[in-house]
């Protein structure tokens, strides 16, 4: 029986080669007007017992090379709960092979466990309803999709959370549903604690063109959305720009940017070190964020990373040191894994959306002890 494959669906990305029996020849489209690529998602229909392979070609020259070893693909039946299949990757002729024995007619294969525009609409129309949130649409997309804000909290500390700038990075959103979950339940301390110190402002996906077309980084025009920030436009990234405007409105106390590493096997926080009008205080409140995330959590932590910038040498098109720079805020950038966590590994799952959920409820708790 020759096996069929089909990505014409929200996030579907991959490229038909060629098929032969249960083995297929793939490869990954690009982000419309851009050259980045890595994200993939695709529909497998086979038999039960077939042994499936897969070989995506070309991934030496990806957005990130470096993400590919030590990698193992996604996959779900029931798109639900997500596990790890068999992966290899040969750098040498830059081909992941990924191998499984069919335990369902239908097996859905992903970079990463998606997070489909369905279920952020279901996100938030239900976060909406809740008590005491306020729901502000920013504006729109390239393509006319609403940038969604979600506000909660009667406190003075202003508050932005915002991800998926870049769209491939679906742990980013399963880390918003977390957020939002622990904030809105009544009966969450952290979480009531929260509420009376700060006014939230929570945009749970800020590129839902990029999100929904299955790019990796870019949006309908092609642009990275996390090098806008300094002079974004209402012709390219107006994403950036509306969100930006309201944070003008609102100013800006605490934020992070939440986001995923394709190469490093760890949770770590990227900071605004380098920013011209850097204050003492600003920096030693990130510096004890981070210490205390790292006793709050198992799963983060310090020794992996980016390194900083230099004084007076940060990239001020980026949204975390542009709002440190801006707003004198105490802003951070969190990165999750592709691959497994290197320090508590899940062989069955890797990191998992379930895993990015937690770890904004650990954020959140940190979050209140700072404050």
């Amino acid at each position: 029986m020759t096996i069929s494959i089909n990505a014409a669906f929200d996030s579907g990305n991959i490229v038909v080669d060629g098929i032969d029996g249960t083995s297929a020849r793939l490869s990954i489209r690009k982000d419309r007007e851009s050259d980045f690529f890595q994200w993939f998602h695709f529909r497998v229909n086979c038999a039960v017992g077939d042994p499936l392979e897969f070989v995506i070609s070309g991934l030496g020259d990806s957005a990130y090379p470096d993400g590919w070893p030590g990698y193992a693909a996604c996959a779900s039946s029931d798109r639900e709960h997500w596990f790890r299949l068999d992966t290899d990757y040969d750098a040498a002729t830059g081909t992941l092979t990924i191998r499984h024995a069919a335990e369902s007619q239908i097996l859905y294969i992903a970079y990463f466990a998606p997070y489909s525009m369905e279920r952020h609409h279901d996100l938030v129309a239900s976060v909406a309803e809740c008590e005491g949130v306020t729901y502000r649409c920013l504006g729109t997309s390239l393509e006319g999709q609403p940038i969604d804000c979600l506000e909660m909290g009667t406190g003075d500390t202003q508050v932005w959370l915002y991800a998926r700038q870049h769209p491939g990075e679906s742990m980013a959103e399963w880390w918003m549903e977390g957020a939002l979950e622990k904030l809105t339940d009544p009966a969450d301390p952290h979480a009531r604690s929260l509420l009376r110190k700060c006014r939230f402002h929570i945009v749970p996906n800020m590129n839902p063109d990029g999100s929904r077309r299955g790019h990796l980084r870019t949006n309908f025009a092609g642009v990275n959305l996390n090098r806008e920030w300094d002079t974004p436009s209402a012709e390219k990234s107006p994403e950036v720009l509306c969100v930006r405007n309201a944070m003008d409105e609102t100013g800006v106390d605490w934020a992070m940017d939440v986001h995923g590493d394709e190469a490093i096997p760890a949770v770590f926080l990227a900071g605004f070190e380098g920013i011209p009008s850097l204050q003492p205080h600003q920096l030693d409140k990130y510096k004890a964020f981070e210490k205390a995330l790292a006793a709050n959590s198992p799963d983060f932590q310090t020794e992996l990373g980016y390194g900083e910038s230099k004084p007076g040498e940060a990239n001020l098109s980026m949204s975390t040191t542009q709002l440190a720079e801006r707003f004198g805020a105490v802003s951070m950038t969190i990165e999750m894994p592709f691959k497994d966590n290197r320090d508590l590994p899940d062989p069955v799952q890797g990191w998992s959306p379930e895993r990015s959920k937690l770890l904004a409820h650990a954020c959140l708790a940190t979050l209140d002890q700072m404050l």
